[in-house]
């Protein structure tokens, strides 16, 4: 049997040596990705932005075992090594320069261990399965993924009313369409659909369309379909968030305008999602982070 400390993360190059702390690994993680999760934080507290880097270079970490492994059986040892890591963290031993860096604010945060789980739940779903039937089994997916990081994310800028944490479960749903919108091409090249075969039978949309890039008038209709699932969902969390939760909650109400505006340019394309990523730049990320941020101060 593989031993988990095999499986375990490598620290970045010379971690140890350097001197650098848990949270500048997190801070350079969150970086390099160019995520509009990181410019979604930027004007938190020092605190709550430590925190929040922190949760973000955990999914990304997971995450990265599932996109990069082209062996499913290490995948899923390597999961199952951030499952016992987890313990450790709950524990108050954790091994990771990530888990080091949130254990501070678990307490503090209020982040269960639960809901830290099952995040590996839908990287697991990943390994497991490439197609989702239909709408249910998306749903599940997405929640696991980014309902529920949109819950602990909450859980980091501060609420009062538990309504708040349904606000966030919605907008996390709404992202994870966007993304799946974005990517859908990036994912077919890797063996993956995230429409439900049942969508895409309505829209007579083949799975071979999308594997061999095929764009067509019926696949700008399915992927219109999807745009408008994002919104609706978008729709539903805003009027979830309580009024005197909306100041705390900014950091998300900035990053689904980002998120929104891209879904708009994705949109303006007639959807070129099959061959090409679209992406906003960073400065138009920054400018929108801003504006978003005043607005609802």
């Amino acid at each position: 049997m593989l031993q988990f400390a095999a499986l375990a993360p490598p620290p970045p190059p010379h971690y140890t040596e350097t001197g650098v702390t848990p949270d500048q690994y997190c801070q350079d993680k969150a970086a390099q990705s160019g995520s509009s999760f990181y410019y979604s934080f930027l004007f938190l507290p020092p605190e709550r932005r430590r925190a929040i880097t922190a949760l973000y270079a955990y999914c990304r970490e997971v995450d990265d075992i599932v996109d990069d492994s082209h062996d499913a059986g290490v995948a899923h040892q390597r999961l199952d090594w951030w499952r016992a890591e987890l313990r450790r963290l709950y524990d108050g031993n954790p091994t990771h320069p990530v888990t080091q860096a949130l254990q501070p604010h678990l307490a503090p945060c209020g982040l269960p261990q639960s809901e830290m789980a099952e995040v590996l739940d839908g990287m697991e779903m990943d390994l497991a399965q490439s197609r989702y039937l239909d709408e249910a089994g998306l749903n599940r997916y997405c929640h696991c993924v980014a309902g529920v990081v949109g819950m602990l994310s909450a859980r980091i800028f501060g609420f009062t009313d538990p309504k708040t944490l349904a606000f966030a479960d919605k907008l996390g749903l709404s992202l994870q369409r966007i993304n799946i919108v974005r990517d859908v091409g990036e994912d077919a090249r890797r063996g993956r659909i995230y429409i439900p075969v049942d969508t895409l039978q309505r829209f007579q949309v083949p799975a071979a369309d999308i594997l061999q890039a095929r764009h067509s008038d019926r696949f700008v209709a399915l992927m219109q379909d999807q745009a408008d699932k994002a919104r609706a969902l978008y729709r539903e969390a805003l009027a979830l968030l309580p009024r005197q939760d909306r100041r705390a909650q900014r950091a998300g109400l900035v990053m689904a305008a980002i998120y929104h505006a891209l879904l708009d340019e994705v949109q303006a394309s007639q959807f070129q999602v099959l061959t090409q990523r679209i992406a906003l730049t960073p400065l138009r990320k920054l400018w929108i982070a801003w504006k978003t941020w005043l607005r609802n101060g």
